[in-house]
């Protein structure tokens, strides 16, 4: 991933109004990504990271200031039950 700046969320809220919804599953999709899995974004994480990171990257470009986990529907159980152990996981 990209270098963090050293901004903090609060660093940002000084600046005004912060907006954290990005649709993530849109953009993802919009790259090509398949969600239909049950774990929809949350299998990317294993599968293909690049793609997460892609779709960060597309919000930075186009101007965003905060950027939040890809974590959604990521579990420990979850991931389990899709046969990813945890280490994996971690």
């Amino acid at each position: 991933m990209a270098a963090s700046t050293g901004s903090t969320l609060a660093d940002a809220l000084d600046a005004g109004p912060v907006l954290l919804d990005g649709g993530l599953s849109n953009q993802l999709e919009a790259q090509g990504c398949d969600l239909t899995d049950a774990l929809w974004s949350a299998r990317l994480l294993a599968d293909a990271p690049e793609q997460i990171e892609a779709a960060h990257l597309a919000y930075l470009r186009a101007g965003a200031r905060v950027l939040i986990t890809a974590s959604y529907q990521a579990t420990f159980e979850g991931f389990g039950r899709y046969g990813l152990d945890r280490p994996r996981t971690e």
